[in-house]
This record gives C-alpha cells, structure tokens and sequence, in this order.
C-alpha cells in the first residue's frame, strides 16, 4: 500500500480538507493571463525584488463567555463572549525581520441591546453589538463579529506600519495572511492562503495544481463569489508529500490590469518561497511562513496572561 502523510499538525485540521472539499459556485474566469486551453504551470521569472516585505497578521481569544441581564427584554439574560485580539506587522528587510506596529484590543461581543464596556484590572473590553439573525445559529453571528472587529483592526495597522516605514523603504510587498477581502484597495498587497476547504478550477486544470513543482505557479485567473478577485496557486519548497502538499493560493485586487497582476504573481514566486517553514521547525510547514509564525507568537504574548485576564473579568462581574 502506497500512502503518504500530511505535514500539518492534526490539531490543526489539514492543509486541505478533502473530507468537505466541494466545487465552489464562484463564478471564475480563466483566460486573465493565457487562455484556458494553454494552461501550464509557470516558472520562476527573473524580478526585480521590493526592499521589504510586510507581512500582516492576527490572534484572536476567547477570555470568558458572560450572561447580560436584559430585564426589559422577552428573556431575563443574552449570552455574549469577553475576547482578546491583536494585530501586527512585521517587516523583513536588509536581511532581518522586526515587528513594526502591534494593536492589542479586548471587546465584549453580544446582541443584547443594552450592554456596555467593562472595565477590568486587565484593561476596558468595549461593548460591540451585533444583530441577531434567525438563520444563523447565535454563537456564529458573536464569532463573526468578533472577526470583523479583528479584520479591522488589521488593516488599521497595517496602514500605520507602512507609514512607518515609508521613510526608509522605497518599494515593499505586503502580505496578508488570509483572504485580501476588505483589503484590496492597498497597494503592492496580496492575500496569502494557507489551507484549502473548496476547488476554484474546473476538473482538467484542478489536477494541474497537484503537478506543480516547487516555486511554480498556475496562471492567473478571476473569481467572484460575494466579492472578485484575482488568485493564483503557488507551490512553496516542500519536502514531498500529498499532490497539494506545499500549495498555496494568492489573492490580488480585481482592478489591476493584466500586466500588473501577472507581474505581482511573478513577484509572490520569487518573494514567497524564501520564508517557507520547514516541519521540524512548524508543524504547519510550509505553509506557515517564518514570519507569519513569529508574529503570531509575539501577538499572543502581547494578549496577556488567560488566568490573569479570567480573574480580572470575575472581578469586574463581582462588583
């Protein structure tokens, strides 16, 4: 029996889902960068490399989950959730990497109508409040909030970070981890995909990405689900594995043109695969790029002590 083994961490899922992998409905148009019957995967091409890239990320944490009394309301209490979440920046240049901006953030998520901030010894958790809604189950609606709130957050230092550098760097690539969604309006920027839960390509040129070889690519294409964007796949170096085992896909804005886009997938080639992971070092190698990695790390540390966080939130209920 032939088998091979996923990299990735269990406790991670896996770097793709086959278990729940099923054809998108997005609408995907295939000939941006060559027509579709000439699709073949893409080398490496010389490029002009930018003086830094940025990479954006963020943490988010469940700090407790709460019970608001609602007197006035049909029921006597609304559950909510206390969480943490911070975002950051780190910049890789002149061959070293240092965070350049973080944000940390606490907020209480919930849809009871009268809830407020809470202050607490570990710092204010701001009151957002979302809207309850009769085909989503309340738990995902409070999560979804919490995520905007974070996505927010990213891009709000992602903008101070590269005002911060702008002094001293001419040219840079900012690489988002996760979907480019609500951040495609920033310049030089892509989004950086590390796991696959649904097929984007039709069957022929699906089969393609598991063919490519490290550092290749796929060509260009156009997807619009809820929102377009431009996406290709990428292998990172890999040390064998599944046919996906390395595979990445990028996103970029729907408004660039076709030259512009392919150079910018050009770039990812040549960019990306410098920070790859390698499994005795991540567990979720290669796709957990070094920085990405690191940051992430600084970021929860910057989130505080869980106990200490919890007890200052009993506190804060007690009084």
């Amino acid at each position: 029996m032939n088998f091979s083994i996923d990299a990735w961490d269990p406790g991670y899922g896996s770097s793709m889902e086959a278990e729940d992998l099923g054809r998108s409905q997005a609408e995907v148009e295939l000939d941006v960068e060559v027509p579709a019957g000439e699709w073949a995967p893409i080398d490496p091409s010389p490029v002009s490399p930018p003086e830094a890239v940025c990479f954006v990320d963020g943490v988010r944490r469940i700090d407790a989950r709460v019970w608001i009394d609602d007197p006035a309301g049909t029921n006597s209490a609304s559950i909510g959730i206390c969480a943490s979440y911070a975002a950051g920046v780190v910049c890789c240049c002149d061959g070293r990497a240092h965070v350049v901006g973080t944000d940390v953030r606490r907020g209480l998520f919930t849809v009871a109508p009268r809830a407020d901030d809470i202050a607490t010894p570990a710092g204010i958790y701001t009151a957002h409040r979302a809207a309850a809604k009769e085909d989503k189950p309340l738990p995902v609606v409070l999560s979804s909030a919490l995520q905007e709130q974070l996505a927010e957050t990213e891009l709000e230092t992602a903008i101070r970070a590269r005002t911060a550098i702008a002094g001293h760097v001419r040219g840079d690539l900012l690489v988002v981890d996760g979907p480019l969604r609500g951040r495609a309006h920033l310049e030089r920027t892509v989004g950086f995909i590390k796991s696959h839960q649904t097929t984007y390509l039709p069957g022929e040129l699906n089969s393609l990405v598991g063919r490519l070889g490290a550092h290749q690519r796929t060509p260009v294409f156009l997807m619009g689900t809820t929102w377009v964007r431009h996406s290709w796949y990428l292998r990172l170096p890999s040390a064998g594995g599944p046919p996906w085992s390395g595979v990445v896909r990028v996103e970029a804005a729907p408004h660039l043109g076709r030259a512009e886009v392919a150079e910018l997938a050009n770039l990812t080639q040549s960019v990306l695969g410098r920070f790859a992971s390698v499994p005795y070092k991540d567990s979720r190698a290669p796709q957990n790029l070094y920085p990405i990695a690191g940051l992430e790390r600084d970021l929860r540390h910057r989130l505080g002590d869980q106990q200490f966080v919890y007890r200052a939130l009993r506190l804060a209920a007690a009084r």
